[in-house]
This record gives structure tokens, sequence and C-alpha cells, in this order.
């Protein structure tokens, strides 16, 4: 689609709203999950399986998901995965029994893993590769770094005042809406011919990616050493081992190994992953200080997210405007160690901590380092990318964070409580236990967060980006 369409950016906001949505949903339900557990009298362990179900199809079948973007068209997959997942959302909000819940979060996690890749690759193919793409992508990453943070936020407000089932009833209209308008401004693109669709490949590189993401979802509770997690590991590996087997001989591969000659793609693909990692162990982490140390209520929980929330949207257009004059390494550098900054503060979170002196700056530092990062790292992650390539490119990044967010929550998870129950055994105070293994745990995401900024540095080359300083005007 030409730059000149005018209808290219109605289509930029039907795709960040359904953007948003979906990012929204990965963090929503956590802070629901307590109220959750009491309608429906359940374990903690099968509790779990509400965030795992969503992670393990999300994760797994994104890249999937991407790449039958390219081959079956933009628009179509991008409506019929908002068709999905918000169908899904509406059997959640109206399951009356844990099993109907997690079945229908399975769904949702395939509906998002449609929605993500299509929404980045229609930008992809509508805006130019330069300064408008830029905005456009500047755009899309505030709503998506935004969408986390305020996913705590908007969880604690409905289950307070609406009930635990309106986190997911809220995406009903919302999607419906998405759906009605989405013919009108979204111009259908596809790839015009494959010889044939790789489909070992699809399945070998969707159930890699599907037991990864559930043998480290489930390793905190079942051991990182057990026979279950290192066989589900080697599985995984075996899998994706075929999955490059057979790519390296089909003619249309699903994932074209030339891609990642591009050396800003390939690290912005890294920094993605362990940004992801940082970010959703961040939350994760954060929440359950807040509720379980300093005895937050899930709505005074979700608010305390709202001075990241808000900052990474005003925040965003300057880090597009300074990624279109200086390219994207220098910003992206920054953002990522602001955001590493805030891990470093958490730190010395205290049993008896206040909101304004001991948090309030790391969330401030968190959101502007989110603005600084996602925007110019969705931009790196695009560099080069032919536009028959886009919703491949789209799948991959989307893959990166979503691999590295499951792994990251299970790494602090397990260094936190493991430490955490350590001092419990000897005596110590709940409390203050809880606080030095939410603070061991930000040590390993700290730790995490520099090694994203060593990639973001050593691999992403702005001179592979094509950037101008030309003012670009959004329409209102």
């Amino acid at each position: 689609m030409s730059t000149t369409d005018p209808r290219r950016w109605q289509a930029l906001a039907v795709v960040c709203v359904a953007m948003f949505m979906t990012v929204l949903d990965v963090s929503i339900v956590n802070v629901a999950l307590p109220s959750i557990k009491t309608s429906l009298g359940v374990s903690d362990r099968t509790l779990q399986w509400i965030v795992t179900g969503y992670a393990i199809t999300f994760g797994g079948f994104l890249l999937l998901g991407g790449r039958a973007a390219d081959l079956l068209g933009r628009r179509r997959m991008f409506m019929t995965g908002m068709g999905i997942f918000a169908a899904a959302s509406l059997v959640c909000g109206l399951a009356g029994s844990i099993g109907v819940l997690i079945a229908a979060r399975v769904v949702q996690g395939l509906g998002a893993a449609i929605v993500s890749p299509a929404t980045l690759s229609i930008i992809t193919t509508t805006f130019e590769e330069g300064a408008e793409r830029n905005k456009a992508l500047g755009i899309w990453g505030a709503m998506g770094g935004s969408g986390a943070a305020a996913g705590v936020l908007f969880g604690g407000i409905l289950t307070k005042y609406a009930g635990w089932e309106w986190i997911f009833f809220v995406n009903v209209p919302v999607g419906a809406a998405v759906l009605a308008v989405t013919r009108a401004v979204v111009r259908e693109s596809r790839i015009e011919a494959v010889r044939r669709f790789d489909l070992g490949g699809a399945a070998t590189v969707t159930g890699s990616l599907a037991l990864l993401v559930y043998a480290i979802s489930k390793a905190p509770d079942v051991g990182w050493g057990s026979g279950r997690t290192i066989g589900l590991l080697v599985a995984s590996a075996a899998l994706l081992a075929a999955f490059v087997a057979i790519e390296t001989r089909h003619a249309s591969p699903i994932v074209p190994f030339r891609i990642f000659q591009t050396k800003t793609l390939a690290g912005a693909n890294v920094a993605g992953f362990l940004l992801g990692a940082v970010v959703f162990a961040n939350f994760f982490l954060l929440t359950l200080y807040v509720q379980q140390v300093l005895g937050y209520s899930a709505l005074k929980a979700g608010l305390t997210f709202l001075a990241t929330a808000g900052t990474v949207i005003p925040v965003a257009g300057i880090s597009q405007a300074l990624v279109t004059r200086v390219g994207p390494r220098p910003v992206l550098t920054v953002g990522l160690a602001l955001i590493t900054g805030g891990m470093l503060w958490y730190t010395q979170i205290p049993v008896h901590g206040s909101y304004v002196p001991d948090l309030l700056p790391g969330y401030l530092m968190v959101g502007v380092g989110m603005a600084f990062a996602f925007i110019p790292m969705s931009i790196a992650a695009l560099a080069g990318v032919a536009p028959h390539e886009a919703g491949l490119a789209s799948g991959l990044i989307n893959t990166s964070q979503q691999i590295g967010g499951a792994l990251g929550v299970a790494i602090a998870s397990t260094v936190a409580f493991t430490h955490a129950n350590t001092l419990l055994h000897s005596g110590n105070d709940p409390a203050a236990a809880l606080t030095s293994g939410f603070s061991l745990g930000f040590w390993v995401i700290a730790g995490l967060g520099a090694a994203a900024v060593a990639a973001a540095f050593g691999l992403v080359r702005s001179s592979e980006v094509a950037i101008d300083a030309e003012s670009v005007q959004v329409p209102l």
C-alpha cells in the first residue's frame, strides 16, 4: 500500500487498538487470579493454567501466525485472529468451571498469536520504510509498551468494581468494533505466488515453541532438574533441529534463514528476547510484592502501575523522533539501560515500603525505558525486510519477546521463592523472607537487562535502518 493512501492512519489506529488489547490480556489476568480462585474454588496448581494455557498457544503459534499472514492475507488473518480472540474472551467471562475457563484461554492465546504479528506486518506493508513508518511504529510501540502495565491497572479496577468476568467481557465490544471497521480501512496484502506451503516446518517450529513455553512455565513448580522438565526441553530441541533440517531443504521455507543476514534484525530479536524476560518478570515480581508484602488490594496494586503506563505514551513521541534523527541503536541502548536501572532500584525494596520513596522512581525509570526500548527495537526488527516477509519478521520479534517473557518469569520466580523458602525454614519473618526473595529476583532480572544493553550496543546497526529527519504529521 502506498503511503499516499488516505486511510493509512485510520488503519494504524485499528491495528493499534487490537495490539493493545492482546498485550493487555497477558497481564490483566494476574491481578484477578485470587478472585477467580475464590469464585471457582480451585487450587493454586490448577489456577496457574489460566496463565500458562494462554502463554503456550500465544508463544507457540506466533511464528506460524506471522507467516500465515504473509501467505493467506494480512487483513484476512488479522480479522480471523480478532474474531477468535473476542469469541474466546466471551466464553472466558461466561465460564462456570475452571476447565471451560482454561480451554477458552488456550483458544484466546491462539487468537492473540494471529493478531499480534498481523498488526505489525500490516504497518510494515502500509508505510514505506523511513520517517513515516518510524512514526507509525512509534505509536504502535507506545500502545504495546503501555499495554503490559495498563493490564495490571485495568485488572485491578475491573476486578474490584465489576467482577473478574469483566476482564474478559471488555474484549468483546472492542473486538466487535475493530472487526466492524477493519475491512473499510485496511487493505488486503499477501504474497502473490507461493509454490507450496511448508507444512513440516510449520508443525515442527510450532511444536518446539509450545513445548518450550510449557517447559519453562512449569519448571518452577516441578524443578529445573526434574526428568519432566529435561524431557520437555530435549523434545523441544529435537523438534527445533528437525525444523532447521526441513527449512534448509524446502523450496518455500516458513523461515528463510537468510533473513538473519541483516545483523540489526538479528540483534533486535536478541534484545527483544532479553527485554521480554525483564519486563514480564518485573511486572510479575512487583505485583506479588505490593500485594503479598505491602498488603495492597487488587485495585491499589493496579493503580501503582499507572505511573509506568502513563509515562510510556507521552515519552513514545520523543523516542520515535530520536530514532528518526539518530537511529535505533543509541535510543534502544539508553532505554534498556533505564529499565536495568529500574531493576537495580527494586533490589532495595524494604519490608515496610512506601509508594513514593520506594517504588515511584523505579516505576518512572521503567516507563521511560520501555518507551525508549520498544519503539527502536520494533523499527530495528523490520530493518531491510521485504514486504513479502513482513509477517515473518513480525512473528519473529513477537516470538522472541514472548519466549523471553516466559523464561524471565520462570527464572525470577524460581530464584525469588527458593530463596524466600530457605529463609522461612530458617525461622525468618514471612514478610522479610519474601522481600529478600524478591530483591534477589530483581538482581537476576537486572543481570538480564545488562545483557540486553550489551546486545543492543553490539549487534544493532543504525546504518542498516532507513531513517530521515523529515517532519511527519499524523492526521487527526
